[in-house]
């Protein structure tokens, strides 16, 4: 067995109910707990895209790909070159401002690391950060010291830089339109 290391799969499937619920339970029978998942549309209403991250090693992950493409509202499955991937993440912090001093602390934290300030109240600040997951820890270890009220955060979404793209790999070439204009 290689070394675990952090995968990150990128997943065109048909946007509807169930879809999302198949993928994650192939992933739990097969015993892999998914570290990262995030799901949205695409630029055709009726396809999504899935950023799922596993720790697993590079075998695990070659059988985890064919299996998920055998599912029928797979379309089309990438494992994202991790040294070409462009990787970020949305979080958003509460933090306690118990005092003036405090509140202008965060905010000098917030301008440093390019957070925005997206709501302020008497006594709590909450920061937007869009970011690399060492940036996102750097910020998250300095606000602890003014007590972080409450944290979420999206999940990694990935994409490959330069001209590559996941309708590149599909189940077969030209099966699927994905919205693009065919004559």
């Amino acid at each position: 067995m290689g070394e675990k290391k952090r995968h990150t799969l990128a997943v065109l499937v048909d946007n509807e109910a169930g879809v999302l619920s198949q993928v994650s339970r192939m992933f739990s029978r097969k015993g892999y707990n998914i570290e990262s998942l995030a799901v949205g549309t695409t630029d055709t209403p009726t396809i999504s895209r899935i950023t799922i991250e596993v720790m697993a090693d590079d075998d695990q992950i070659e059988l985890l790909s064919n299996q998920l493409r055998k599912l029928i509202p797979v379309h089309s499955l990438k494992v994202m070159n991790m040294d070409n991937a462009i990787r970020r993440e949305l979080v958003l912090f509460k933090v306690k401002a118990s005092s003036s001093e405090a509140r202008n602390s965060i905010i000098q934290i917030a301008n440093i690391f390019r957070a925005q300030i997206v709501d302020v109240s008497i006594g709590a600040l909450t920061l937007a950060m869009i970011g690399e997951e060492p940036k996102i820890e750097a910020i998250e270890k300095i606000l602890e010291e003014f007590e972080v009220m409450e944290l979420v955060k999206t999940g990694i979404v990935a994409l490959e830089r330069g001209l590559e793209t996941i309708y590149d790999n599909t189940k077969e070439k030209g099966e699927f339109n994905y919205g693009k204009n065919v004559l």
